[in-house]
């Protein structure tokens, strides 16, 4: 069983972070990037800015994932311009293929709703591919259609 919980504390997410670094890029563990990732929570997440969620299974957490929430110029799709930015969708190796990553998903959506969000932004995989087709969607619409069924 999956469960999820929010997480704010900043060593926490800083940790997640570079768990994905080293091992979505393969990135060594004393990298400067790293160190640099840790510099840059430290200064720029600000309460409210970030919200993120830890997965766990079998009392092991197991998956993160979270969204920067942000403005941006309002406009006719987004007219309050309240922003989120989906990132870091990360399931420990163990863990895959147990609905873990649609779960954080999920929740992050959901929070990204919570705080009014018009639009909702994907970063890509370590390949290059777009979030939605890592996880099995056709499209974006595909997935969020899929989504907006479920919240």
């Amino acid at each position: 069983m999956v469960t999820l919980r929010q997480i704010s504390d900043i060593q926490t997410l800083i940790d997640w972070r570079a768990e994905v670094i080293k091992n979505v890029f393969d990135v060594d563990a004393d990298s400067s990037l790293i160190e640099a990732n840790r510099q840059y929570y430290l200064k720029h997440v600000h309460d409210g800015t970030h919200i993120a969620v830890v997965a766990s299974c079998d009392d092991v957490d197991c998956g993160c994932g979270g969204i920067c929430l942000t403005e941006e110029l309002p406009s006719p799709d987004n007219p309050s311009g309240r922003c989120a930015y989906l990132m870091n969708i990360y399931v420990r190796e163990a863990f895959r293929n147990r609905g873990v990553a649609h779960k954080i998903v999920l929740s992050l959506v959901e929070e990204a709703k919570k705080h009014n969000c018009g639009k909702i932004y994907l970063e890509t995989t370590a390949d290059g591919k777009p979030v939605y087709s890592s996880l099995g969607f056709r499209d974006m619409a595909d997935m969020m259609k899929y989504y907006d069924t479920k919240i």
